[in-house]
């Protein structure tokens, strides 16, 4: 499924989302051979997007509306649930700088493909950075906030890299070859990506280091693993769906989480039956003690969050027809006094 045809699939027919980024399922899979040739260095860069350790801020996602996909906050009791994007076209792919004041997110605007835009927490003061011979997919921060790192695809020449860019959209900067939904480690030192191998269902997490090289294969390709994958705070682990990037019948997406080494592989939650009833994950709270996602049961969609052993799942979101994807969990600004966003 090409990355232009996923969006449309799933403006046309939102209930049928299979995946946490299903309207963000990269154009090929290719990625896996060119990333182990890589020699471009991205660590001066900074690092790309994890969960920032921190206090537990507000968590964003897109969600079907009758203009197309538009971005929403929400506090982790489930209070003060906003919509913070009004853009014709699709406002996807959130993602929240490490201090919890900015959000990056892609916009497809209508006759367009894909543009980086910026806004801060509240929707305001949003920036676009258009270039219309190309697209910009899946921006995030480095966590010191300087940069941004986004997927470039031209269309005239199949050609897809890793690029970053300052805050105003200058200093452009070719880093590699990329890969779907590239996250790097907290400690800066590693880059997860999922990747494929031209099979229907075959979808793997993978890390490499920051070169591109030291290609490491986390899981089998019959994981078929859902695009959206996070570090946890202090790097030890990551979650990931599996089952979970195009739909088996029979066969439920399930959260698990597992070392960067590939050992300690573990089921979250156990669903089983197909579509009806599966989970997809999302991100780890920056304090490391939940883990926010999205349960489907039966055409209804909830929000919830569990702690990374899979206990305690609580809602966020009761269930019903409000769909959230690409959830990304931020951290609160430092001058928020509030200390109910839990309770």
């Amino acid at each position: 499924m090409t990355r232009k045809s996923a969006i449309a699939t799933e403006h046309a027919i939102a209930l049928s989302v299979v995946d946490q980024t299903a309207s963000v399922h990269k154009r090929s899979n290719k990625f896996l051979s060119v990333l182990a040739s890589s020699a471009m260095v991205l660590a001066t860069l900074g690092t790309a997007h994890a969960a920032f350790p921190g206090r537990n801020g507000l968590i964003a996602f897109h969600s079907q509306t009758g203009a197309g996909f538009q971005i929403f906050t929400v506090r982790p009791n489930g209070r003060d649930l906003r919509q913070i994007t009004f853009l014709s076209g699709n406002a996807i792919d959130a993602d929240w700088s490490a201090d919890g004041r900015l959000i990056v997110f892609e916009h497809d605007a209508p006759g367009e493909c894909a543009n980086v835009a910026i806004m801060n927490a509240d929707g305001s003061g949003l920036i676009e950075f258009p270039d219309p011979t190309v697209c910009q997919l899946d921006p995030s921060f480095t966590p010191d906030g300087s940069r941004i790192v986004f997927d470039r695809f031209d269309p005239a020449t199949n050609d897809e890299a890793l690029w970053s860019m300052d805050l105003n959209g200058n200093d452009r900067q070719r880093i590699g070859h990329c890969c779907a939904d590239p996250t790097v480690s907290p400690d800066g030192k590693r880059l997860s990506f999922v990747s494929g191998n031209g099979q229907p269902t075959g979808s793997a997490l993978f890390t490499s280091n920051l070169e591109g090289g030291d290609l490491f294969q986390v899981t089998p390709f019959e994981f078929d693993v859902a695009i959206k994958q996070d570090w946890s705070p202090d790097g030890k682990q990551l979650v990931f769906t599996i089952d979970g990037d195009n739909p088996i019948p029979g066969v439920s997406a399930n959260i698990a989480t597992i070392r960067p080494d590939g050992t300690r592989l573990r089921l979250l939650t156990h669903y089983q039956g197909g579509r009806d009833v599966q989970a997809f994950a999302g991100s780890y709270s920056p304090d490391g003690r939940w883990i926010v996602f999205r349960l489907e049961d039966h055409g209804l969609f909830g929000l919830f969050k569990m702690h990374p052993d899979g206990s305690g799942v609580t809602t966020i979101l009761p269930l019903s027809s409000f769909i959230t994807s690409f959830i990304d969990w931020g951290s609160r600004p430092s001058e928020s006094g509030d200390d109910d966003w839990d309770q």
